[in-house]
């Protein structure tokens, strides 16, 4: 019997296409006597039954309620290999002492070229160009490229995290006029990207593109209105490669079929994979992704590596590098960690 458990759910697996098993977390795990054990989680009491006494919980794709985690005797970290983590009960697992982790930095680059991508495609109208081509509707297209140039115009972002300033790094080259929204950001953060502070209504109503970059926390959920699409610009689009539930799906379909906004590109939606009655699924002047921003040849490999090292780092008695609640971490057993020295391993 391996000296830790890591106990996950059966039939979850991140390992598509990697070539199966957990091979890149156990790069950090294997040394420690650390085993990954899937478990049964088809429901709150078979969860309960197989991890009461686990040691670490390597969560994916399913929600983990206040129950499950209440069920938690021993464990010392609940690590996702996602960027959100809104199917973890983070409250409950604060109350438990129990450190969450995600990995919000390592897919920035791939989103941040993602929402580019949406942005330009958006605007030059790629996809109806692309099927006017293979329609043999050469002519109509050339008439249709009516935009306006990009130097010039206004970028506006929602909240400025790390993804959104890597968008600001790439657009800044274009021309863009660049302002953003985000109470949490102090204005130094902002000015060596070339973005100026905003309040919401002044981006909405000033940009000719909107990039949604806002978590999706409970605050967050339907930030985005009718009466926020109302501010904008007829000519403006909508760009979101944040979360789908932060913005209200309804009033986007609704600005969008009565030209409050001009189009948009999405690569996240309220409920994925959307109805097949979606609106959205109908319309020329939307571009729809499945979710595939952070999606690279390095995607799992990164991920599945640094959900390895954050539970090797609590299996030692370290702190996570990246916990969603940090405020449990001075509170509780495990220490600071300093970087790495080859020979010792984490300082004290």
């Amino acid at each position: 019997m391996a000296k830790f458990k890591v106990v996950t759910p059966k039939g979850l697996s991140f390992a598509v296409g990697t070539g199966g098993g957990y091979h890149f977390e156990n790069e950090a795990l294997t040394a420690l006597d650390a085993e990954i054990v899937e478990i049964d989680a088809s429901s709150e009491n078979a969860f309960i039954d197989a991890a009461h006494d686990a040691d670490a919980v390597y969560a994916k794709g399913m929600k983990f309620t206040k129950r499950m985690i209440d069920g938690l005797q021993r464990c010392k970290i609940i690590a996702l290999g996602t960027v959100g983590s809104d199917y973890v009960d983070i409250e409950a697992a604060t109350a438990k002492g129990i450190p969450v982790t995600n990995v919000p930095d390592t897919f920035i680059e791939e989103v941040a070229d993602h929402a580019m991508m949406l942005l330009l495609s958006s605007w030059r109208r790629l996809v109806v160009q692309d099927r006017m081509v293979r329609d043999g509707r050469w002519k109509e297209g050339r008439p249709a490229l009516n935009q306006d140039r990009l130097m010039g115009r206004t970028l506006g972002f929602i909240a400025f995290g790390h993804v959104a300033r890597h968008v600001a790094m790439r657009a800044r080259p274009f021309g863009f006029r660049m302002m953003a929204y985000d109470p949490y950001i102090e204005e130094l953060v902002m000015s060596p990207y070339g973005v100026e502070p905003a309040s919401l209504e002044e981006v909405l109503r000033n940009s000719d593109y909107v990039s949604m970059h806002a978590p999706d926390t409970v605050s967050a959920r339907k930030m985005l209105t009718e009466k926020h699409f109302k501010m904008m610009k007829p000519s403006a689009i909508f760009i979101n490669t944040g979360r789908g539930p932060t913005v209200d799906e309804a009033a986007l379909i609704k600005a969008l079929q009565e030209g409050w906004i001009a189009g948009a590109g999405l690569d996240v939606l309220e409920t994925e994979p959307p109805h097949p009655d979606n609106p959205l699924l109908k319309m020329d002047n939307v571009i729809l992704t499945a979710h595939v921003a952070s999606a690279s040849a390095r995607f799992d490999p990164a991920r599945r590596r640094r959900v390895g090292h954050e539970i090797a780092l609590a299996l030692q008695g370290y702190w996570p590098r990246a916990a969603v609640n940090p405020n449990v971490l001075e509170k509780g057993d495990l220490r600071r960690w300093q970087p790495y020295s080859m020979e010792r391993g984490p300082a004290t």
